[in-house]
């Protein structure tokens, strides 16, 4: 255990930033921003066309809905921060607010681990898709919480200096004035659990749905039915892979970490609405409609 008595207690941490940018920080926040905003933008009007369209109000467009609701939320945790920081703003976080990093990140993440596992399961969903929604959403909390409280029972002491352009569990564990070995392997469990039931569950739901569609005799209906799958495969595979980069590798990469974060935070929420929805033809078909009605409207006033 480190000797405690040579320190105070931390207040705040300082935020190191994307490693090997400098002298492209203008040019690394003009592109988070414009991906910043096409995940805000995109997904609030994928939200607006599934609400606002009685035709896509079953029960895998109000999943879409929610999976839409998380991609707003999930970048504002740590992007406008990162942004800050970029154009020359303070680097530094307070504890509370590093404390809050990684509680909304974590909750975020579980509550998508938990949305994806759920919309694998389409007869299921279309039962009692209400209380599955309100639980994988406390599932989240609850996942987020447990993190949040293994990292910050530890004491902070210094340094301060956290080497990412967030609050995050193997960075900031790093700072810890204790033995953080059980606070390591606790961590590594719970996100190693969730990561692994919700992806077993997946691969059983879509194991059963390959077999079905190998079964259809037409070439064409087969292909029809790859298709459908092939947005939610993406999706699922941009989600479990910076997971098993990040947590679930024995050695960590600064720089990579960075990378696949960046990958996670910034670029993932604005590529699932042109992923997930905009290729699906009722969700086009109810967007034009809703524009077009917008439109009028708003001439005949």
């Amino acid at each position: 255990m480190k000797n405690m008595n040579n320190y105070t207690s931390v207040k705040e941490f300082v935020l190191l930033g994307l490693p090997h940018t400098e002298g492209l920080e203008n040019m690394i926040f003009v592109l988070f921003l414009a991906f910043y905003l096409l995940a805000l933008l995109g997904n609030l009007l994928i939200f607006a066309t599934i609400l606002a369209s009685s035709s896509l109000h079953t029960p895998m467009y109000f999943f879409l809905g929610n999976l839409s609701v998380f991609d707003i939320l999930f970048p504002s945790v740590n992007s406008p921060k990162m942004m800050a920081s970029l154009v020359g703003r303070s680097h530094i976080i307070s504890y509370q607010g590093c404390a809050s990093q990684v509680f909304f990140y974590h909750t975020l993440g579980g509550t998508e681990c938990f949305l994806y596992t759920v919309m694998a399961y389409d007869r299921f969903v279309a039962i009692c898709h209400p209380i599955l929604t309100v639980c994988t959403w406390l599932g989240g909390c609850v996942h987020g919480s447990v993190l949040a409280f293994l990292i910050f029972r530890l004491p902070y002491c210094g340094p301060n200096e956290v080497d990412s352009f967030f609050c995050d569990i193997p960075v900031v564990l790093s700072l810890a004035c204790a033995d953080t070995f059980l606070a390591q392997m606790m961590s590594f469990t719970n996100i190693g659990v969730v990561a692994l039931v919700c992806f077993l569950l997946i691969l059983t739901s879509y194991t059963r749905i390959v077999l079905s569609i190998l079964k259809i005799r037409s070439s064409e209906g087969r292909r029809r039915a790859f298709s459908t799958c092939s947005a939610h495969l993406t999706s699922i595979l941009l989600v479990y892979g910076p997971v098993i980069l990040v947590y679930l590798r024995p050695a960590s990469s600064p720089w990579l970490d960075s990378v696949v974060q960046v990958l996670n935070n910034v670029i993932t929420p604005s590529l699932n609405p042109l992923i997930y929805s905009l290729r699906n033809k009722d969700v086009k078909v109810a967007m034009r409609k809703m524009v077009t009605q917008l439109f009028y409207k708003d001439f005949l006033d």
